[in-house]
């Protein structure tokens, strides 16, 4: 049996989504018994798997791992890809396992590139390792500095080879990764972007203040809104043996701990969590999506209070000063 529930979103609920617990309001979710959990994607008419496949996890993978995970992940639900030529060999790694998929799945590329030459020059690269004739998403790829965005929108910068590929059809939506909140909020100033992938964590959102207000602008929008780093517990301790090497920083393997910071980002109208680049990882949030449901406003006091112990990965520069 299907059961699906349309949420809509009001101008209201723009104002007040900063504040948690949140409403999922302007998301729409499809909870077909069953499977994964779907959400609306903004304005794009796309729906997207809850959990997302962090394509860095393949680097260093053989190709048989490789295929065998994203077979894996197809049959779990999961519909959302994430890929950058910055994750080792993880687009060579993915480009053969996701072939059979790829009409079925939607594929979301990256580039750290700031100049239109150089943009250009890797999507073509990044098109032919995926073995594909377009992305479903390609956006800039973290974006950090002032400077980072005065090149993207100045003369001859990416933003030019974006919108170029979007008009031959070699993507179709546009997008960016930021990890400052300035650079978040200045690239939404500049250009309609579809959609912003952005780090939402409860410790570095409560502690670091760093997220609201750029989940307040996305919201108000109506762009698609994909979480990084909430399954990210701290920095790496000093001395610490790094399970995950793709990770650089300590990802949630407890159960429960995992548990309350993934529901923490989903209770927010996110449409998707990208898994960490740790395999253990990424199987632990598929069968945790099952248990999601929205925080209470007891269980988010309890969680903004954790936060205030939690070392942060990310943080407002206000927030340094407090």
């Amino acid at each position: 049996m299907k059961r699906r529930s349309f949420i809509k979103g009001t101008a209201s609920a723009a104002a007040t989504v900063a504040c948690f617990p949140a409403a999922l309001s302007g998301i729409e979710r499809d909870l077909t018994s069953g499977r994964l959990e779907r959400r609306s994607l903004g304005r794009t008419g796309e729906k997207l798997s809850v959990i997302g496949f962090g394509s860095f996890m393949l680097n260093g993978m053989t190709p048989e791992a490789a295929g065998r995970l994203v077979a894996e992940a197809i049959d779990a639900g999961v519909n959302y890809f994430d890929v950058a030529p910055t994750y080792g060999n993880a687009e060579e790694r993915l480009g053969p396992a996701l072939a059979s998929f790829r009409q079925r799945v939607f594929l979301a590329c990256k580039t750290t590139q700031r100049r239109r030459a150089e943009a250009a020059a890797e999507l073509e690269r990044s098109l032919g390792q995926l073995r594909t004739d377009h992305f479903d998403l390609y956006q800039l790829h973290a974006v950090t500095t002032d400077q980072d965005v005065a090149t993207i929108f100045g003369p001859g910068g990416a933003i030019e080879a974006f919108t170029a590929a979007r008009k031959a059809g070699k993507v179709r939506f546009l997008g960016f990764s930021a990890h400052s909140v300035e650079a978040a909020l200045a690239l939404m100033d500049r250009f309609e972007f579809d959609s912003i992938l952005f780090p939402f964590n409860y410790a570095t959102w409560h502690a670091g203040d760093f997220g609201p207000q750029v989940l307040s602008r996305a919201h108000q929008q109506q762009m698609g809104i994909l979480a990084l780093k909430s399954l990210a517990k701290q920095p790496w301790p000093k001395d610490a043996k790094r399970f995950a090497p793709n990770c650089w920083y300590e990802p949630f393997l407890d159960p429960a701990e995992a548990l309350l910071a993934l529901r923490f980002t989903l209770s927010h109208p996110v449409t998707a969590a990208v898994s960490p680049a740790y395999e253990p990882c990424f199987r632990l949030a598929l069968r945790l999506a099952s248990q999601f449901s929205p925080l209470t406003p007891t269980e988010a006091a309890a969680l903004k209070e954790r936060a205030a112990a939690v070392g942060l990965i990310f943080k407002h520069p206000r927030a340094e000063k407090a």
